[in-house]
């Protein structure tokens, strides 16, 4: 049963008999549908129900999904008591926040994270490619697709918690090799990356990769999006001034206040880390997350902010292979936080040797697979001076200017 766009709180009780072209309630409906008495019940995007004169099904669904209450359901139409408690319902929605508190409660929420990539490819082995094929007419012709190319599509055309757009484009790359079929012309029997971008043309996004070099002041966070995990850069930069702070990149509220915390905590442990106090009243700070145009919010980006500051203010580089995440405290503690499978696989595909995490983050390892915790190393902290002494290279000498060479002045220049 969808519930998308239901307004009607009929549909969920029935029509009383004294309308014209009254019906039973659409889970009377099923019910009988079934012929069973226990039947397995899909609510389909209960998140979608809508609300207005007529009723408010989101309410009527109370007693539906209550097994104390169910045992006497009632239909309008039937005006009998009928007994629910013996279905299992199963519902789904995309958002929990437009389900009312009271549905909710009546609940167990199981959240699904998105597919990883090597769950992409299996799901596009097993199930995708093969349907595509025999769609378009393939099933014969010995076309295999690579595991490089699958991991082309995947990074660089489709970014997606699911596997609909990838689906789409490998429809896309069937139905082009099915008209050089039908044409008689030659065709790859084998499709490979060279494949791809004549096929689909050029990548439409580019992977984030480790920067060349450790650099001052720029750290790898990691970030936890609805499409997966990805990384992200933390750039700070100090500069002449008078101890203003300038945060861009569309930040949201909690990582603005991530980044206050940082430079508190930055400003109380200067001692400790060798910065003069007079230099935070003289110089402006300023933080930026590249993908200005995307949104941003969460409080884990913390650890790298602090990271990203005391590298600019010590003139100490960052190692470029370590990915962060973490809340920090005023006090220096490093507080749990989510999406640690999808930011953990993410930095592994980026290339990061080592991912520093909360330590109360320790049961999330065991959601990795074994074979994919392999090329990476998890280091778990709880202080920030822990991740200072991993992260943190020595300071870098000054730069010696070479002295210019001395010119003559015009006169003394001999004509050519």
């Amino acid at each position: 049963m969808s519930l998308g766009g239901v307004r009607d709180e009929a549909e969920i009780r029935g029509h009383r008999r004294t309308y014209i072209g009254a019906l039973p309630g659409r889970i009377i409906q099923a019910m009988r549908r079934a012929g069973t008495i226990n039947p397995l019940f899909m609510l389909d995007e209960v998140d979608k129900l809508g609300q207005d004169f007529r009723g408010d099904p989101s309410s009527a669904l109370l007693e539906v999904l209550d097994p104390e209450q169910n045992r006497a359901f009632v239909d309008h139409y039937l005006d009998l008591d009928y007994d629910l408690s013996k279905v299992l319902f199963v519902t789904t929605a995309n958002m929990l926040d437009p389900i009312p508190p009271a549905l909710q409660d009546r609940m167990e929420v199981i959240e699904f994270s998105g597919y990883l990539e090597e769950e992409k490819l299996e799901i596009a082995h097993n199930f995708l490619i093969p349907r595509q094929l025999e769609q378009h007419g393939l099933g014969n012709t010995g076309l295999r697709f690579e595991d490089a190319a699958l991991k082309m599509i995947i990074r660089q055309y489709t970014y997606e918690a699911g596997v609909r757009n990838l689906e789409r484009e490998l429809a896309n790359i069937c139905r082009k090799i099915a008209r050089k079929v039908v044409e008689k012309k030659r065709y790859p029997h084998r499709i490979s990356t060279r494949q791809i971008v004549s096929l689909l043309g050029p990548p439409r996004m580019t992977p984030e990769l480790l920067r060349e070099e450790d650099e001052v002041g720029v750290a790898t966070g990691v970030a936890w999006t609805s499409a997966g995990g990805d990384i992200m850069f933390i750039e700070v930069t100090i500069m002449p001034g008078k101890g203003s702070l300038t945060l861009t990149g569309q930040m949201g509220d909690v990582m603005q206040e991530s980044a206050q915390a940082a430079v508190s905590y930055t400003r109380s442990q200067s001692a400790a880390l060798g910065i003069k106090d007079e230099i935070f009243e003289n110089t402006d700070i300023h933080i930026h997350i590249p993908e200005g145009a995307v949104p941003k919010d969460g409080p884990s980006a913390g650890v790298a902010m602090a990271t990203a500051l005391i590298s600019a203010y010590t003139n100490r580089p960052i190692r470029r292979d370590v990915g962060l995440t973490g809340e920090i405290t005023l006090r220096g503690r490093i507080l749990p936080v989510g999406g640690i499978r999808e930011k953990a696989l993410a930095a592994r595909r980026a290339g990061v040797n080592y991912f520093v995490m909360p330590n109360k983050n320790e049961s999330d390892l065991e959601n990795i697979p074994k074979r994919l915790r392999q090329n990476i190393k998890f280091v778990q902290v709880d202080r920030m001076h822990q991740v200072l002494d991993m992260v943190l290279l020595p300071a870098k000498p000054p730069q010696r200017r070479r002295a210019k060479a001395p010119t003559l002045p015009a006169a003394a220049v001999p004509p050519a």
